[in-house]
């Protein structure tokens, strides 16, 4: 593992910043960057978003070869998220917190670090870990999103800050995770929060100096005020209620792609807030445009078209998964299609151009709807779907047949490669449902949020699925849930990263393994491949965290709190892959006394409602965010002072005076006290 100091002798500095300093990521560049072979510019690879390198040094003949060429330590036991890019021989990547780094590609060495200086309390607004997805490069500059808001652009030389602006009220619960995306000179940048109540947008700012260029709401604001784009006037239509109160949702937090030919920006939009329609919007409707692809002017933010796949989303089926620009035959006709398998089960074919419907077809199991209607574009749902007469377990659950972990797509083998997984979840409407500000409002019975036990790991599986025969090829089965994006070569291969900490090659067109390392921590990020002195490279970050850690319970990765690396491999580099090792779990000892089942009735409920989101269900985190079932006697003894007077916010434990009383911090700490004594009940069974 290497770690520089980042000095560089001054007597070469003017040359090596002109030389490194981006400016040759131009508009033409970002065009082309399909054919850029040995660079990875944007997000995606290319603005088509295929994940797809022509590179084929390391291909299916040779990636036994492959080792070690460096690995680069990032600072954090949190989640890792980030495609990192490369340009002019330096590599970008971000880490949680938004920290930015640039290092040397070929040998790790870091150039420049920035930290945003985020403060950690804002980590309460965070969803699903206060992680980052990467960068933008464009004309000297790197562009990052910061989870609170900020948009920052900085000197891809130096990692100086060249401008800020704040994206987002900082009054409401906004955060930004996704990677910003330049088009044709302006900056894209989305933002979450849908879950605890506001109303998405995503905005254009000029990346020269920072101005706003415009900005399309995603759903529509109090109608009682003027609308800002006929598009929120139409779309007001098909809202009930008083919806706006709650904010409405919406948030296009991950996805973009940009066809220039067409001169079309496609943003794909989250779900609603809360997220039972019978709640934000009463008499129904389908709620535009939550869940929906959208097609935009980049240069006005004017819609074009929608398609919106989940019409009143109740089950949170974002369509904010990665949407693949290609061109296939259909029926004997080249077509120009976009191609997205968001979260609710369905891989959808679209005409890129008009956004009419030419396929969809369930890639997982789906028991929310029996099938796609082709005549008018709309799901058939079953009875149950909308949960309306109690409890039902239904596929996919809110992590979705497909969440962020991106897919690739191989124009050789005609294959899209997708981070599939097959987990249900029992949804039940919350009957005492009321909103409450800084904290998540779905509509879902906290209960269930909570449970008493920790869900199974769920099937999950590498999905080689065929848009033209609409259907599977092969799949990779796992014992995992949610493992990591796909990097499709045309050296034959597709490379994934594991929940449990293995990074692997496979033949494209078979789905046969060729090659293994395990890295000791989950990989959920995206690898990414690019070239140097004619040797090619293979880089990945590893940093087990994010919404997954906290869903999948403690033995996922069998490491905790492991520090998250990038690692960067190459043929014949002889050097070995020494996994990381995680932290000794504390002691789990008996706490003296039985907690009160009633009082733990209770706790089950203010857990789900408060804690879940951060530490798990029933209380059994993954390792990155503290497993209160491991806190220590002095710990569990102060939880009225962590919980409500922030005794920890530096370590980014948020207070939550004002929204918890002392008898409810009681209540929940008798809930893992509960958690803790069947802990140490099932270790005692197994000695």
């Amino acid at each position: 593992m290497r770690r520089a100091s980042g000095l560089i002798h001054a007597l070469f500095l003017p040359a090596l910043l002109a030389a490194q300093d981006g400016r040759q990521v131009t508009d033409k560049a970002l065009r082309d960057a399909g054919q850029t072979a040995g660079e990875w510019l944007t997000h995606g690879r290319d603005y088509a978003e295929t994940r797809f390198s022509p590179l084929n040094s390391i291909n299916a003949g040779n990636v036994k070869r492959l080792g070690l060429a460096w690995s680069f330590d990032m600072e954090t036991t949190r989640g890792l998220e980030a495609t990192p890019l490369v340009a002019e021989g330096v590599i970008y990547a971000t880490g949680s917190w938004s920290v930015v780094y640039a290092l040397d590609a070929r040998t790790g060495e870091q150039r420049w670090r920035w930290d945003p200086e985020v403060d950690r309390a804002y980590g309460r607004r965070a969803c699903c870990d206060v992680v980052n997805r990467g960068v933008a490069l464009f004309d000297g500059k790197v562009f990052a999103g910061i989870i609170d808001g900020r948009l920052a652009a900085l000197d891809a030389a130096t990692g100086q800050p060249l401008w800020q602006v704040q994206t987002t009220d900082r009054s409401q619960p906004y955060t930004i995770t996704g990677a910003p995306r330049v088009v044709k000179g302006k900056v894209i940048i989305g933002n979450g929060g849908a879950e605890y109540g506001v109303r998405g947008y995503v905005s254009a700012y000029e990346a020269a100096t920072g101005k706003l260029a415009w900005r399309f709401y995603t759903v529509p604001g109090d109608p009682s005020k003027p609308f800002e784009s006929p598009a929120m006037e139409r779309a007001a239509k098909t809202w009930t209620g008083e919806w706006w109160k709650g904010g409405g949702g919406g948030t296009p937090w991950d996805s973009f792609a940009y066809d220039p030919a067409a001169d079309l920006l496609y943003v794909g939009t989250g779900n609603g807030a809360p997220w039972d329609r019978n709640l934000r919007s009463p008499q129904g409707g389908d709620n535009l445009y939550l869940s929906s692809i959208l097609a935009l002017r980049p240069d006005s933010g004017e819609l074009v078209w929608h398609y919106q796949t989940t019409p009143g989303d109740s089950w949170d089926y974002t369509a904010v998964q990665q949407m693949i620009l290609a061109d296939i035959e259909i029926g004997g006709k080249r077509r120009q299609v976009l191609m997205q398998a968001p979260k609710n089960g369905f891989f959808y074919v679209l005409d890129r151009r008009t956004g009419e419907l030419l396929s969809a077809d369930p890639f997982v199991k789906v028991t929310w709807a029996t099938k796609v209607d082709m005549a008018t574009g709309r799901p058939v749902e079953t009875r149950e779907a909308r949960y309306e007469q109690g409890m039902q377990l239904l596929w996919p659950g809110p992590s979705g047949g497909h969440n962020w972990h991106s897919m690739s797509y191989h124009p050789r083998t005609g294959l899209v490669y997708i981070p599939a997984q097959e987990e249900p979840f029992p949804y039940l409407r919350d009957p005492n449902f009321t909103r409450r500000k800084e904290a998540w409002n779905l509509g879902i019975a906290n209960a269930v949020l909570a449970i008493d036990e920790p869900p199974p790991g769920s099937p999950a599986f590498l999905l080689a699925w065929d848009p033209v025969a609409r259907k599977e090829r092969w799949r990779v089965p796992y014992k995992t849930i949610a493992n990591g994006g796909t990097l499709a070569t045309a050296g034959g291969l597709v490379f994934q990263g594991t929940a449990d900490g293995r990074f692997i090659a496979y033949d494209a067109a078979k789905g046969e393994k060729l090659w293994e390392v395990s890295l000791g921590t989950g990989v959920m990020a995206a690898p990414i491949t690019y070239q140097l002195g004619g040797r090619q490279y293979v880089s990945v970050l590893a940093g087990w965290g994010g919404a997954q850690s906290l869903v999948v319970g403690n033995n996922a990765t069998g490491a905790y709190k492991a520090p998250g690396r990038l690692w960067t491999f190459t043929l014949d580099s002889g050097k070995p892959v020494v996994p990381v090792k995680g932290q000794q779990r504390p002691a789990l000892t008996a706490i003296d006394g039985t907690p009160d089942p009633a009082q733990v009735k209770k706790g089950l409920e203010f857990y789900g409602a408060n804690c879940a989101v951060c530490h798990g269900l029933a209380a059994s985190s993954g390792g990155s965010i503290a497993d209160l079932r491991y806190s220590a006697p002095s710990v569990l003894q102060d939880y009225r002072g962590i919980v409500l007077e922030g005794d920890y916010v530096k370590l980014g434990m948020p207070s939550f005076k004002g929204m918890l009383t002392a008898e409810e911090v009681d209540a929940i700490r008798a809930f893992v006290l509960s958690q803790r004594a069947k802990l140490l009940k099932a270790s005692a069974s197994r000695r």
